[in-house]
């Protein structure tokens, strides 16, 4: 693990790492300062942990066989006799207290995911920490032929060689938009995930995993399509955000769509968003308001390569000096304050709870004060944690100093 702070120390200097961070460095009161101490309203106490919840990485659901296709990683056999619950791209939190989470394509690439259902899996947290999978979830289909080329399977249930889902919206009406990478495209399904309308692709962009592609030539790079997306609270508007640049874009600049679920079709660039460095990627963009958004950035390391994980709030109403979208830095992931000890385990030695994992692609507004944080395990192949054990599915809720509540009028 990279070396953390001692308790005295600060959480600006933990906060170095994020090098080139735009926002001021996040400031946390010593662990053993207690609950007592920590007030919102004081800007060196803006963020510390609420809860901390575990799904096994070995959680199995529909018994269909998977795995084929892979090499055994981290101890783990295969192949599996059952669909592992994991890879989670996206966490929609519902009013019960339960969370919708997105599994991705499965297992890392379009070759080696042919027997892997793309799924919505219901979760409920539990106050001791645990996390189960209850009923609610669905997968992905497409038994009335919207897609026009070949499916992996015959009964048109959809697989990770068929899409790479990695974000997910519901709409007033109760449907679901999901921003895929293979294309990049948009996917329209009912709520039971059956698609209602051909995969909308984003004209003039495609990467090498576009299934329509042919002889030309990609202008994304592979695994850098629609990574987050929002909605706007009417439903009218998606905002899908693109992993990485398009051929010819600023390395470090990320476009942000506008598509019309009324007129069916894209309105232009909405804005773009700057990246720390070229070098990391996004892993969610989520509404906060309309002109707020929660954004996930990373590097691409784990356990001691890990140094960049961090979530920002971006106002699209105020510009930095060199005309981006504001940033301003939530939380650094890599340092988390748990001065009540929520994860003791974790925090015990430093005060802090690392979330040291390679891909961390969920992020939804858990309360008014209040986010909730997931990584994406990647089964069996992660070891962020632990070396030489398969990541669990962690969920960390945490509360910030901003209000996110939406703006009035918004």
């Amino acid at each position: 693990m990279t070396p953390r702070p001692r308790r005295s120390t600060a959480l600006a200097l933990a906060g170095a790492t994020l090098a080139g961070a735009t926002a001021a460095a996040v400031l946390a009161v010593p662990a053993e300062a207690g609950r007592d101490r920590w007030d919102r309203d004081t800007p060196a106490q803006s963020a510390r942990l609420l809860e901390r919840h575990v799904l096994p990485a070995a959680t199995f659901g529909e018994r269909v066989p998977s795995g084929t296709l892979i090499a055994s990683a981290n101890g783990v056999a295969v192949p599996f006799e059952a669909q592992p619950v994991q890879g989670f791209s996206g966490n929609l939190v519902q009013p019960d207290g339960t969370w919708l989470v997105l599994s991705d394509n499965g297992y890392g690439a379009k070759a080696n995911s042919a027997d892997f259902l793309l799924a919505v899996h219901r979760l409920r947290p539990a106050e001791d920490g645990s996390v189960a999978v209850v009923p609610g979830g669905f997968t992905l289909s497409d038994p009335d032929g919207r897609v026009p080329w070949p499916l992996t399977r015959a009964d048109r249930r959809l697989t990770g060689a068929d899409f790479d889902p990695e974000s997910f919206r519901r709409a007033p009406d109760g449907t679901f938009w999901f921003g895929e990478e293979f294309g990049p495209y948009l996917l329209h399904t009912d709520a039971s995930g059956r698609l209602l309308e051909a995969p909308v692709p984003l004209p003039g962009v495609a990467s090498p995993d576009n299934p329509t592609l042919g002889d030309a030539e990609p202008n994304l790079a592979g695994s850098k399509g629609f990574e987050g997306m929002a909605i706007s609270r009417d439903g009218r508007y998606l905002f899908p955000m693109l992993e990485g640049p398009v051929a010819g874009d600023d390395p470090q600049d990320l476009r942000v769509l506008r598509y019309d679920t009324q007129q069916h079709r894209y309105r232009g660039q909405a804005f773009t968003y700057r990246l720390e460095s070229p070098r990391n990627a996004i892993g969610d963009f989520t509404r906060v308001d309309d002109h707020r958004y929660l954004v996930l950035e990373r590097d691409n390391g784990q356990g001691p390569t890990a140094v960049f994980k961090a979530v920002f709030l971006l106002d699209t109403s105020r510009t930095d000096a060199a005309g981006h979208p504001l940033k301003t830095q939530l939380v650094n992931l890599m340092a988390v304050p748990d001065p009540d000890g929520v994860a003791a385990e974790l925090s015990a030695a430093s005060g802090y709870v690392t979330f040291p994992f390679q891909t961390i692609e969920s992020v939804d507004v858990a309360g008014e004060h209040s986010i909730v944080v997931g990584n994406d395990n990647n089964f069996p192949f992660s070891a962020g944690r632990t070396p030489g054990v398969p990541d669990d599915d962690e969920f960390l809720t945490i509360e910030v100093q901003a209000d996110l509540r939406p703006s009035r009028g918004r």
